[in-house]
């Protein structure tokens, strides 16, 4: 029989509401067990394309503060933190960006990447604290990740950031109190419903926040070049198989012969994106490198016309 799920108070925050879907789920077969959370899981993909303007808003202020010499920096506690220090340290391997303009605070500290540090969390002066050290800028763009939309090492953050002038995000998948959407230049709300296991925001929440974070920081590498069409053109050659991925590319986009693409690789420094301009405008290293940085980095603008105004 299920058991009741009406005598407790109810929690506003959705993140903590008893999924009635799931009540019996300590009942079921492993096959169950697999089809609820699937079902669960499709309500994801479709409450983040609901934030679709939210989201581009955050891809503008990102591409905004990288160009500006600023940062994308993540802040959160447990999953939340940690899926934020994960999408930061995956931005220069994937898109051969520096190290550094991603940047992802945990509460806690590195420690609570892999031991959960009780209490860090519930302190808004350690956020605050942790976002002064690494003196936090009007440069900047502070997306504050908490599934729960009341995380007090979260919200010092963003108060720490809007003091500083920075431009601000809050990821959540409930609705967050109204006091820090004062400071919130962009809200981010991810509707996911409640969890297969009440409160375990690794599941749901977890998963709607990382598709969030892989759109802001892919469309704003995207807006900053780091792609022509849908091929990585600022990857690093640093192991064979991307070196292959390297010659693969250029021989793709240049219909070179596979030896000739190994060639002007050669010729560019093994960088693939000075290799492109250099045969798509006939030009040498120093020549593509400044028709790049005369075109911020954006390979299209120098092979496509701007479009004409209507």
């Amino acid at each position: 029989m299920t058991q009741s799920t009406s005598s407790a108070p109810r929690d506003p925050r959705i993140t903590e509401h008893r999924n009635p879907h799931t009540a019996d789920i300590d009942r079921a077969s492993p096959l169950e067990i697999v089809d609820l959370i699937a079902a669960e899981d499709a309500r994801v993909a479709p409450a983040v394309a609901r934030q679709r303007e939210a989201l581009a808003a955050a891809i503008a202020a990102a591409e905004a503060a990288l160009r500006a010499g600023g940062r994308v920096i993540y802040a959160g506690a447990g999953t939340s933190g940690r899926l934020g220090v994960l999408d930061a340290s995956e931005i220069p391997p994937t898109f051969g960006a520096d190290v550094g303009l991603f940047v992802g605070l945990i509460a806690g500290g590195p420690p609570a990447l892999l031991r959960a540090q009780e209490g860090a969390e519930d302190s808004p002066e350690g956020g605050a604290t942790d976002l002064r050290a690494i003196a936090v800028s009007d440069r900047d763009f502070v997306v504050g990740i908490a599934a729960s939309g009341t995380t007090p090492y979260v919200h010092g953050v963003l108060h720490a950031a809007k003091a500083a002038g920075a431009r601000t995000a809050l990821i959540a998948c409930t609705a967050p109190p109204a006091a820090i959407l004062g400071v919130v230049d962009v809200p981010i709300v991810l509707i996911v419903g409640p969890e297969v296991v009440t409160g375990s925001t690794r599941l749901k929440a977890g998963t709607a926040t990382k598709l969030a974070l892989n759109t802001i920081s892919t469309g704003a590498m995207i807006r900053l070049g780091k792609t022509f069409g849908n091929l990585m053109v600022d990857l690093r050659a640093t192991n064979a198989k991307l070196v292959d991925r390297s010659e693969r590319i250029v021989t793709e986009v240049t219909g070179l012969p596979r030896e000739a693409a190994t060639a002007l690789l050669a010729r560019a420094g093994g960088q693939v994106k000075r290799a492109l301009v250099m045969h798509l405008l006939d030009l040498d290293a120093d020549g593509a490198d400044r028709a790049l940085a005369g075109a911020g980095g954006v390979i299209r603008r120098l092979v496509e016309p701007p479009p004409v105004d209507a």
